[in-house]
């Protein structure tokens, strides 16, 4: 009777234990989870510190939560293999050899993990940024341990092995600058142009959102077949550069019109062989 009733509560240990240990895993990871999140938001910042800011801090805190749950899962498993009395101290003895042989069989994680790392140490990209990568270009939407993704704005998302991201083009770093070319009539009074094209930009100036400096004409950019070409830049935030170009193409047509300055189009003359 004694036996049974010792046999009965080494099997409820073997059965219960690793349940617990799982749920204090579970419950000591969101506690974390929650503590670090609050570390990373900073509701006292400027817009624009706080912009910045937000973007390197979610880059790093899903690298540490990625880190943070690899560790659970292995103190959790070493711990419940104590229960079944696995000697976990022979175990970490042979890690040294392990992590040889694991070394040698997944290379290609081990430099996934450093090339993650080093992404982040070295502040080449961070969630939200829009990079280009062989070719593929769109907004950072995950850095982890082992993958980057990207996001085109076609909806498509690539997956990269860090270690396979060598070159990377990086459009936050700078300002961008969008850069409108304007075909003019050679009939037109270049001089009557050129005060029509000043004055638009005195509006764009104070019109036109993320803006980083000022809108310029830089006059005669080229003489093409049909038409005389100015040119207009603006610097604008990163990435803004296409939007603000639209914008200011919208603008000059109907300034233009206006003014009844002609924006030619290209023509084909037929001659009667006669």
């Amino acid at each position: 009777m004694i036996t049974l009733f010792n046999t009965y509560e080494i099997d409820i240990k073997y059965f219960t234990l690793p349940i617990i240990y799982i749920a204090i895993g579970i419950i000591t990871y969101i506690i974390l989870k929650r503590m670090i999140n609050n570390i990373f938001t900073k509701k006292y910042l400027n817009s624009f510190t706080k912009r910045h800011y937000q973007k390197r801090a979610d880059t790093i805190r899903i690298m540490i939560l990625n880190i943070l749950k690899y560790l659970m899962i292995i103190l959790l498993f070493l711990s419940i293999l104590t229960i079944y009395g696995v000697n976990i101290k022979s175990i970490i003895a042979g890690l040294g050899v392990t992590a040889a042989i694991v070394g040698l069989a997944f290379q290609d994680i081990a430099k996934d993990l450093l090339a993650g790392i080093f992404i982040i140490a070295e502040d080449q990209y961070e969630i939200g940024d829009t990079i280009e990568i062989n070719g593929f270009m769109g907004e950072v939407v995950f850095i982890g341990l082992k993958t980057t993704r990207i996001k085109d704005y076609k909806g498509r998302t690539k997956i990269i092995a860090n270690h396979n991201i060598t070159e990377v083009i990086n459009y936050n770093l700078a300002n961008s600058v969008a850069v409108i070319d304007i075909g003019i009539d050679y009939d037109e009074d270049i001089n009557k142009v050129e005060k029509v094209l000043n004055n638009l930009v005195k509006d764009l100036n104070q019109t036109l959102p993320k803006l980083k400096g000022e809108v310029e004409v830089l006059g005669i950019n080229k003489l093409d077949d049909s038409s005389v070409v100015y040119r207009i830049i603006a610097p604008v935030s990163s990435m803004e550069q296409y939007k603000t170009e639209r914008i200011i193409r919208k603008k000059l047509k109907q300034v233009l019109d206006k003014e009844k300055i002609k924006i030619p189009f290209p023509q084909l003359e037929v001659h009667n062989g006669k």
